[in-house]
């Protein structure tokens, strides 16, 4: 017993003994491993928060720029203001800069076409000199590089990469050279002289950065005057980023894209890319003019959109997680508004450039940007409800009209009288706002295009519909406009009213000529008084349009398969085979369309101080496009026309094969399942 009891004892001091070691031993770990972290953060001087400030990385972005190197009056977000300016867009960046040195900046395509600085495109490279002055690292191109067609945009280039400049990269990854002529070897040397590539490594907080650029199909769709082909865009950046992948050390994938968004998710091909490459990080998605106040997030990507002219800067910070994706921090768009300062060093770059714009473009014109033309009293329509607002607008009605009167008092015109002009909303690009109107501005308003001339601006051109055509024009911009809103159709010289319940090409109820409704005296018109004069099929109106939107008359019968047909001819009633022979001259000189609504605007009456005055006729919209909000059954069929009864037909054809096919598979079960046999 005694033994039993001392063995015991024994074993629980020796137990007892090997815990208290245990402990110490323990301790000793805690010890040594926090005196090896604090010796640890002593080293690197605080270097774990380094660290962690290292992983991110801030990122500011614009898009669809589209040459509004100056500010400008517009309507922004429901007010008259003064906006955007790369001189205020530098006092961001160096605020911005300030916080975080690296940050990151780029843009997503369309950085020309679209103020006056693009007359000077070729022979300057304004946009991108300056976006290197700003410190852009990279951008794309847009459908709008392409204006001035494949020679003016290897001109501009080239002089970009002669002018000793700092530039941004310029990236696009799915240019198609498979089967390049002349043309596109042509191009494909200024690229190369330029430096574009697929994509390019920047490093930012030394956090590895690949960025690639591409070039969407719709994009594509808008440039006619591209002569290059593309590959499918999410399959190209696919592919790119598979190889970057596979020959880079990258930490974050920034795919800068010229391709828009959409409210079809079956059309919003930067939404497809995110989803077909999601290896991508964050995608500036450009074309759409999209603002998006929150990202558009698929899994691990982010898409991004600021809108249109620099009106506001995107921001946002990029942190890295575990595993090595990003989460977006403190995403904002910050507009550019007269609260921000305009940078005085820029200004003078600006101003090198602008004087250069006076003497070599607007002089052939007689004017200067900052002439005044007239003074402004009354709210014009916004571009925005030109697409969106499917009626009448008093901006629309102000342009088509000056069409008229420009070719009409211009230097040898031929006596004809203009029956009709058309204005495509996809073509207007800002409106006017109270106070003065400048040459500038208006040629903000309407920017686009080159003439035959090679001198910027789309030309007025002036060819030939029947009454009959003239019908379906009206009932394109009733019907098809609401799926292609840039195809809205303002006019001077023809009313229609439509009720948008009707079926489909048979909303138009109804459709006339007018005589004298404009703004004051044209030639065979009164001043605010009107005619109607019902059309005739067979007779040809003479219709006047800038020369993209005529271009674009003759599509509508390729796109319609036939359906629809529109046939732009000459005088004589033979089709148009060239539109360049139908531009119309003022002079010597093409009429220029944005030079049409200037003088216009110039020749209204003055006021005591001698400044012309646009009209009180503009105040209001004046019954061309009316609206006939009807549902019940006799407005709905009254008066169909030939496509109503083609779509009754086709519906009753369907409904008597599908009562075929119904009834047919009916007999075929009933012979299956009940044979004659079982039936007796």
């Amino acid at each position: 017993m005694r033994f039993r009891q001392g063995y015991r004892k024994g074993m629980v001091i020796r137990m007892r003994n090997k815990i208290k070691n245990l402990k110490k031993i323990q301790y000793i770990r805690w010890i040594v491993a926090l005196a090896f972290l604090l010796l640890f953060w002593a080293a690197g001087g605080g270097k774990g928060s380094a660290a962690e400030e290292g992983n991110r990385v801030c990122i500011l972005f614009t898009h669809d720029m589209h040459s509004h190197i100056n500010s400008f009056q517009t309507v922004y977000e429901g007010s008259n203001v003064n906006i955007g300016g790369f001189a205020r867009i530098q006092t961001i960046i160096k605020e911005k800069r300030g916080q975080s040195p690296e940050l990151l900046l780029v843009d997503g395509g369309d950085f020309s076409m679209g103020s006056l600085f693009q007359t000077v495109y070729e022979t300057q490279a304004s946009e991108l000199r300056l976006m290197g002055a700003l410190g852009y690292d990279a951008t794309t191109f847009g459908n709008h590089e392409f204006d001035f067609r494949s020679k003016g945009l290897e001109n501009m280039l080239r002089t970009a990469a002669g002018s000793g400049d700092g530039l941004p990269a310029l990236l696009v990854c799915n240019v198609d050279w498979s089967q390049a002529g002349e043309e596109q070897l042509g191009i494909k040397a200024a690229f190369q002289e330029y430096g574009v590539k697929d994509y390019i490594i920047v490093e930012k907080n030394g956090i590895k950065i690949a960025l690639l650029g591409v070039f969407g199909q719709d994009a594509l769709a808008c440039a006619p005057t591209c002569a290059l082909s593309f590959k499918n865009p999410a399959d190209a950046v696919a592919e790119t980023v598979a190889e970057i992948r596979r020959n880079e050390d990258v930490d974050m994938l920034v795919c800068l894209s010229h391709c828009g968004t959409n409210e079809d998710r079956k059309k919003s091909e930067d939404e497809i890319i995110a989803q077909k490459v999601p290896e991508l990080d964050v995608i500036i998605s450009g074309h759409s003019h999209t603002t998006l106040e929150e990202p558009l997030v698929y899994g691990n990507t982010y898409i991004v959109s600021a809108g249109e002219y620099g009106k506001a800067v995107g921001a946002f910070t990029m942190a890295q997680k575990e595993g090595g994706r990003w989460s977006m921090e403190d995403y904002e768009l910050i507009p550019t508004t007269e609260d921000v300062p305009e940078d005085d060093g820029m200004k003078a770059r600006i101003a090198e450039f602008e004087k250069t714009i006076d003497e070599d473009y607007l002089s052939l014109f007689s004017y200067t940007s900052d002439q005044v033309l007239a003074h402004n009293s009354y709210a014009f329509s916004t571009v925005q409800a030109l697409e969106q607002q499917h009626t009448e607008h008093n901006l629309g009605n102000l342009m088509a009209d000056a069409y008229i009167y420009a070719v009409e008092t211009a230097k040898g015109y031929d006596g004809i009288p203009v029956d009709m002009a058309v204005v495509p909303s996809g073509t207007v690009r800002d409106t006017y706002v109270p106070g003065d109107i400048t040459v500038e501005d208006v040629f903000n308003s309407f920017s686009l295009g080159i003439g035959k001339d090679g001198i910027p601006g789309y030309p007025l051109v002036s060819v030939y519909l029947t009454g009959k055509e003239l019908k379906i024009a009206a009932e394109i911009d009733a019907s098809i406009s609401d799926f292609m809103k840039t195809a809205r159709l303002y006019m001077s010289g023809l009313n229609m009213t439509y009720n948008p319940h009707r079926l489909i090409l048979n909303k138009v109820t109804d459709v006339y000529m007018t005589r004298g409704d404009n703004g004051h005296m044209l030639p065979g018109g009164a001043a605010g008084g009107i005619e109607r004069i019902e059309l005739e099929d067979d007779k040809l109106y003479r219709v006047v349009a800038d020369l993209y939107s005529g271009q674009m008359l003759s599509e509508v019968t390729d796109k319609s398969y036939g359906l629809l047909s529109l046939v732009p001819k000459y005088a004589d009633g033979t089709p148009v085979t060239d539109f360049e022979d139908c531009i119309v001259y003022d002079g010597d000189k093409e009429l220029k369309a944005w030079a049409g609504i200037a003088k216009y605007i110039a020749s209204f009456e003055t006021n005591v101080d001698g400044i012309p005055e646009i009209p009180e006729y503009y105040k209001e919209n004046r019954g061309r496009k009316n609206v006939e909000d009807k549902k019940d059954l006799i407005s709905l069929i009254k008066s169909p026309n030939k496509y109503a009864a083609m779509i009754v037909v086709a519906i009753l054809l369907a409904i008597i094969i599908l009562t075929v096919v119904i009834i047919a598979i009916a007999r075929l079960v009933r012979s299956i399942f009940f044979p004659k046999r079982l039936r007796q």
